[in-house]
């Protein structure tokens, strides 16, 4: 078996907005497998100061893994190297899979079945957002999550109330993202003016790393909180399962990409569990080649709820796949070719 890499810098079709500031681009590589005649291909995808793997020696790393791969020495612990863990293990399953971009075959992956997904609403202006709420419900979608934390908080009151005057929590679900960006002293009575709006839930209101502040919200929250940032980093299983058992939330929130793959996940799923918390599955701005693999992965698991895989359409020079976008559910449509990029 060889291997190589290709990097990929995706363009934002419009500056997005998020707490942590505005992106315009986005860094993937693509890790390709070679076997006789046979070829595999993964996504090792980084989020800029959020992805554990966020540092400047991360595609030495990744041409060093190669380089292993290529010469039959031992391969080295990915653990701390999430994003390269995830694109390693997707290509494999591409690399034996009869058809390379079939990672799960199932009803969706034959085009039979949709997975229900939330519209995403980045941060701007009011104007913007608004913008951005009223596409989404012309597209016909019924939950909508609105990313929070960086305007002025009473704006953002008012966008969400003119969404929930117009639709009742029964037509369309509301859900919040705040990046960690709530301040601890008054994080609970932005939580208590929100839930005036009937909203499904919120990730991440504080900064990581607050257990106790974060395990107390989670008691005293009129909104259920959902961990997504918290996550990150954790690996170890005792720490993890330490973890839920002091903060629990009310939702977790997973990535793939930034978590270490799809076995790393279901160690995550499987905790949840356990400790009966209800969860979904997002993308992390992942190109179509790894979205689609995360979708196809994500409608093994049953999950009934709307799950965060609507990141495709984002980009300018994305690559062309059967992955569509209809009323509100993300689709496979086989009548459109992948565009080859190996």
């Amino acid at each position: 078996m060889q291997a190589q890499f290709v990097k990929h810098t995706l363009t934002f079709k419009r500056p997005s907005g998020t707490s942590r500031g505005i992106l315009t681009t986005k860094d993937s590589w693509f890790l390709i497998l070679t076997d006789q005649e046979k070829r595999g291909i993964g996504e090792c995808s980084l989020l800029r100061g959020l992805s554990h793997d966020d540092r400047p020696n991360f595609e030495d790393i990744l041409k060093e893994f190669c380089n292993q791969i290529n010469t039959g020495q031992p391969l080295m612990d990915l653990t701390q190297w999430p994003a390269i863990k995830m694109g390693y293990e997707t290509a494999l399953l591409s690399l034996k899979a009869s058809n390379p971009y079939e990672l799960f075959p199932s009803l969706f992956s034959q085009g039979k079945k949709a997975i229900p997904i939330n519209g995403l609403v980045w941060m701007g202006s009011f104007d913007f957002m608004k913008e951005q709420i009223d596409s989404l419900l012309a597209r016909d979608f019924d939950c909508i999550k609105i990313k929070i934390g960086a305007i002025d908080f009473d704006e953002e009151l008012r966008l969400i109330s003119q969404l929930r005057s117009r639709y009742d929590e029964n037509t369309i679900t509301i859900r919040v993202d705040a990046n960690g960006a709530f301040a601890p002293e008054d994080a609970l009575s932005k939580l208590k003016q929100l839930s005036a709006f009937q909203i499904h839930s919120i990730e991440q209101p504080i900064a990581i790393n607050q257990w106790e502040l974060m395990s107390s919200l989670c008691q005293k929250s009129p909104i259920p909180i959902a961990l997504d940032e918290e996550l990150i980093g954790v690996f170890d299983p005792e720490t993890q399962s330490k973890l839920l058992s002091q903060i629990q939330p009310q939702y977790i929130i997973f990535k793939p990409s930034l978590l270490g793959g799809f076995s790393n996940t279901q160690r995550w799923i499987d905790l949840a569990q356990q400790h009966n918390i209800d969860w979904w599955i997002t993308s992390a701005l992942e190109s179509n080649i790894g979205l689609n693999a995360i979708a196809q992965w994500t409608y093994t698991q049953n999950s009934i709820l709307p799950q965060g895989l609507g990141t495709g359409s984002l980009f300018i020079n994305n690559i062309d796949s059967p992955l569509v976008i209809n009323k509100g559910c993300l689709w496979n449509d086989n009548s459109i070719p992948w565009k080859e990029i190996f």
